[in-house]
């Protein structure tokens, strides 16, 4: 198996050290926050910290290798992550760096400028912090959402980001893994960091994290395993169908095993969906997303055209009845609205490898991506204060402030549509 290994990355020193402008000969920010944007999407007090690390969850079925009627193959699933924290910098250390970073057209890579600095102490002092668990689509990898991962670890969240294997732009699979697997990492790398956020780990994660204040976010494939970690069982007719997992292994994770809603993890105390695939090829059903209780915030362009809106991710809200939710919609945007970051300028030129633009991977086509990215931001902030840090006064940030959303300047909020529903029976 060949999956993502570390990418290259470096300081580059003096850069936004109190600007969002880019720097003279720079592209590829992932840190812009535009004069229109609202409120929360400014970057926090803290200084940013970032490092990549390995994690091993051995003995995981290997869905590559496994066929149907024959023995689950196993191997060791190894994961790249990326972390980014509350830092202490040191004397004379600017904010800012960069990260080489493989994309859409895997031949190709980019560098990225954002706040980060590659290496930097974590501040301990301050800690622990709440953890925010990224996981990307497919393919994709974990850099990105990085302008979101950047934006809360300056607000004193630690985000961790899943380079997913099968299901990255370089080790990309067949669909099955990605089918079967999502779930499992995304709780596996939960466990792993608060293993290694306890004291005596050895890791530079120890001691910064609370695990038991957990948030994730999951875009597009991402949402999917999302749904179901958060109790959304998958429908007993897609365990079988064409391209399924083999030997039925989605059963696992289905709605007919009430453990799937009985037993979500409780270190999980919200979670944002941002177009999540699968109910348009109907994954769930009405049994399935009754078991979501979790705090969701739903986001999605009204023109999506590979998860859908009103089939898909809608669906899901309107689905997801025991639950207190939120459908954040960019109208007439397209599956790309909110999560990745702007298109870097390497993928404007036509790919020979993908025969089309790489660009059409971040951007979309109505929506401006430093906009999208700035009001996800922002929600993201107020949605993670209100649930996994319990500051109740974020609500109003998901309320009318005369014609816009608090938070937003006048006629910024246009486009935007935002639905609430409260939970049909009690939180348990």
């Amino acid at each position: 198996m060949r999956v993502s290994t570390p990418l290259l990355s470096f300081v580059v020193a003096g850069v936004l050290a109190g600007s969002a402008s880019p720097a003279a000969g720079q592209t590829n920010r992932i840190d812009m926050v535009s004069p229109f944007a609202p409120e929360l999407a400014r970057f926090g007090q803290y200084a940013i910290g970032v490092r990549t690390f390995e994690a091993i969850d051995p003995n995981r079925i290997d869905i590559i290798h496994t066929a149907n009627g024959q023995p689950n193959a196993r191997y060791d699933r190894r994961f790249v992550l990326e972390a980014w924290y509350p830092a202490r910098l040191a004397p004379g250390q600017q904010p800012g760096g960069a990260q080489r970073v493989i994309t859409r057209d895997p031949t190709v890579t980019a560098v990225l400028y954002g706040r980060a600095v590659r290496g930097a102490d974590p501040l301990a002092a301050s800690g622990p912090y709440p953890l925010i668990i990224v996981s990307h689509g497919y393919p994709g990898n974990r850099y990105l959402m990085s302008h979101l991962c950047e934006n809360l670890a300056s607000k004193g969240f630690v985000v961790v980001a899943i380079d997913h294997p099968e299901s990255t732009y370089d080790d990309q699979q067949a669909f099955a893994s990605t089918l079967y697997n999502r779930p499992f990492d995304q709780l596996f790398v939960l466990n792993e960091v608060a293993r290694l956020g306890r004291s005596g780990s050895g890791s530079f994660l120890a001691g910064l994290v609370d695990d038991t204040r957990t948030g994730i976010v999951g875009y597009s494939m991402g949402g999917y395993g999302l749904v179901n970690v958060i109790g959304g069982g998958y429908s007993d007719k897609n365990v079988s169908i064409e391209n399924a997992p083999p030997n039925r292994l989605l059963a696992e994770r289905g709605a007919a095993n009430p453990d799937v809603a009985r037993k979500v993890d409780p270190r999980i105390k919200a979670a944002i969906a941002i177009a999540p695939w699968g109910m348009q090829n109907g994954y769930w059903d009405a049994r399935g997303l009754a078991g979501i209780r979790t705090p969701v915030l739903f986001v999605a362009g009204s023109a999506d055209a590979v998860a859908r809106y009103e089939t898909g991710t809608k669906a899901i809200f309107d689905g997801a009845v025991n639950a207190e939710r939120w459908l954040l919609t960019y109208v007439n945007a397209n599956h790309n609205a909110g999560a990745p970051i702007p298109a870097p300028i390497e993928t404007y030129q036509y790919s020979d490898t993908l025969k089309g633009y790489p660009f059409t991977h971040y951007a979309d086509a109505v929506w401006d991506s430093v906009r999208m990215n700035n009001i996800l931001d922002h929600f993201a902030t107020a949605f993670f204060d209100l649930f996994v840090r319990g500051q109740q006064d974020r609500r109003t940030y998901f309320e009318k402030d005369g014609a816009d959303f608090k938070g937003f300047q006048p006629r910024t909020s246009v486009g935007l549509l935002l639905d609430h529903r409260t939970a049909q029976t009690a939180q348990k």
